[in-house]
């Protein structure tokens, strides 16, 4: 019997293909095919290593030498990080490092102009370093970013008045309270403008309520605790103070009530206060100076 050339060569090709595909590996994709997806690439050994929400957290509970030298660390893993340029600078300024903590502020200042928590921890640095005629510019443009957030403006007070501009400090800190009425600070602030030249009762009011509000902190207290020790009122003010001051503290600034016989004045300077705190009050530290200039 002759054979079929035509059904040979498709037997010889079905046993082929049989051989084929028992040879082959599987394939990759079933159809429609795919590229193959890449390999996950491996991590940068450069890359910048950031802390955590959770450890930056705890960095504000942190001694300011111990806190300057963790932000130090996340600026130089990135020197763009406005959070990390902010806690380095507050904790410079906590250290006593005002023109340190200014320039690291300035420099986030220009990478981040638009950034009001940076323009504001600016403005604090040069206030702090008594130079506030260079805060101005910086409250002015913070302001102008968040017309309704207080905080500029209250500062701004404390600015002018550094710059010999008292008119405009207290329209500053009046501004301030009509946009945050009772916010202990703004109330703080406005009541050592008061008492710097001699208006104690105005300060005295100021202060009381601002220490009747939840969110008041030492700093208002103590500022209570002066304004009252400058009224004669040394047991209350005595009471105030024992309540945030080590002992030592709170008898050195005893003694100096004692010395000034609890009038405006006196030359001697008292003992620190409670440490600086974030916020933009101002300790005693206003009043003693124009006591010392006579004001």
């Amino acid at each position: 019997m002759s054979r079929n050339p035509a059904r040979s060569l498709a037997a010889a090709a079905s046993a082929l293909a049989l051989i084929a595909l028992a040879g082959a590996p599987e394939p990759a994709a079933a159809w429609p095919f795919s590229a193959p997806k890449p390999a996950a690439a491996k991590p940068d050994p450069n890359a910048p290593h950031k802390a955590s929400p959770e450890q930056r957290a705890a960095a504000a509970r942190m001694e300011p030498l111990v806190r300057a030298a963790f932000w130090q660390r996340e600026v130089s893993q990135d020197p763009t990080d406005a959070e990390a340029a902010i806690g380095l600078s507050a904790a410079l300024r906590a250290l006593g490092k005002y023109d340190e903590a200014a320039d690291v502020a300035d420099r986030m200042a220009m990478v981040a102009p638009k950034n009001v928590d940076v323009l504001l921890e600016s403005a604090r640095d040069h206030i702090a370093a008594g130079h506030g005629f260079y805060a101005i510019q910086p409250l002015k443009d913070a302001s102008t970013l968040a017309p309704k957030d207080w905080r500029p403006l209250s500062l701004m007070g404390v600015a002018l008045e550094q710059s010999e501009r008292p008119d405009e400090a207290l329209v500053a800190y009046n501004r301030a309270l009509s946009l945050s009425p009772n916010n202990p600070a703004a109330l703080s602030n406005l009541a050592l403008f008061h008492a710097t030249r001699g208006d104690t009762a105005q300060a005295e009011t100021l202060l009381r309520r601002a220490v009747a509000q939840p969110g008041t902190t030492a700093q208002e207290r103590q500022n209570l605790a002066l304004v009252l020790g400058l009224e004669g009122k040394t047991a209350e003010a005595e009471h105030l103070m024992r309540q945030d001051l080590p002992p030592e503290a709170a008898d050195a600034n005893l003694a100096y009530f004692k010395t000034s016989g609890g009038q405006r004045g006196a030359q001697t300077q008292p003992a620190p206060t409670a440490k600086p705190q974030p916020a933009p009050d101002r300790t005693w530290g206003s009043v003693e100076r124009s006591d010392a200039k006579g004001g």
